[in-house]
């Protein structure tokens, strides 16, 4: 499945981005930081997400860090140096605007996909937490270090809490605790445990065969419908399934999953 004309990737200085048929990895690329999240990384983060958002022909979204190391949580370091020059005012609008961040990938259209090793740090976990799958390695290392910084985790919290319930949410991010993949996968941050980075490659392809027998507009819907299903009152959200029901039923996608259906096929999407 080729590229569209009309989808160009952004070029980026510290991610990684390749793209393999219907998958784009990309992989946080500041290794010498421990993938740790500067304000480019996730402004280049962001123009990814924005350029394959209309883009079904990619089907999934594939997050790692390199150098074995998924990513240390925000750039601290970096943070420090400019402590000196900035107010309240400004401190809580660049806190707020990771919080859009986290909003714009927990919603991609694509099916998200983080693939966990190393560790997974403080925004490093909570990026974890808003991929529609994680998969982490059995001895890869989580924690909520912001309060032991003397900081709150402001804009993870709600996708945290979202994720591992408010009484779980509450002990990681009181205690500080640590605790490693299989932990993770326990309380509801990950969805499977690979014994090394070459069994978490394998996990990981069969994830994506399972994508591959479904439709990529109906699961930008369903996506839509899941996250409306958390701000609007019950007869609303059903009102917005209904109509994104018949949207994709009576799109080609629509049209060409029943056929399939009725003639015993595979559909056009399902492609090895």
């Amino acid at each position: 499945m080729s590229q569209p004309e009309n989808t160009r990737l952004p070029e980026t200085q510290t991610l990684l981005i390749q793209r393999q048929g219907s998958v784009l990895h990309v992989w946080f690329n500041r290794p010498e930081a421990k993938n740790a999240l500067s304000a480019e990384m996730t402004d280049e983060l962001v123009a990814v997400l924005d350029a394959i958002a209309p883009d079904r022909s990619i089907r999934t979204l594939v997050l790692r860090g390199s150098g074995g190391v998924f990513c240390a949580g925000g750039d601290i370091k970096g943070f420090k140096s400019g402590m000196q020059t900035i107010d309240a005012d400004e401190v809580a609008k660049s806190n707020r605007a990771f919080g859009d961040v986290m909003i714009k990938l927990n919603e991609q259209p694509q099916v998200v996909i983080a693939l966990v090793e190393g560790a997974a740090i403080g925004g490093g976990l909570g990026l974890a937490c808003v991929a529609d799958v994680t998969l982490v390695t059995a001895d890869a290392k989580f924690r909520l270090s912001e309060t032991s910084l003397g900081i709150p985790p402001a804009q993870i919290a709600p996708f945290v809490t979202e994720r591992v319930g408010l009484t779980q949410a509450r002990r990681l991010m009181l205690t500080g605790a640590r605790f490693n993949g299989e932990e993770a996968a326990r309380i509801g941050i990950a969805h499977g445990v690979a014994a090394n980075a070459e069994d978490l490659d394998v996990q990981c392809l069969a994830i994506l065969k399972q994508i591959n027998a479904c439709a990529p507009g109906a699961n930008a819907v369903t996506k839509s419908i899941l996250f409306e299903t958390l701000r609007r009152p019950r007869a609303e959200a059903l009102d917005f399934a209904s109509h994104g029901f018949a949207q994709c039923m009576l799109s080609d996608e629509g049209l060409e999953g029943v056929a399939a259906f009725v003639e015993k096929r595979k559909a056009s999407w399902n492609k090895d």
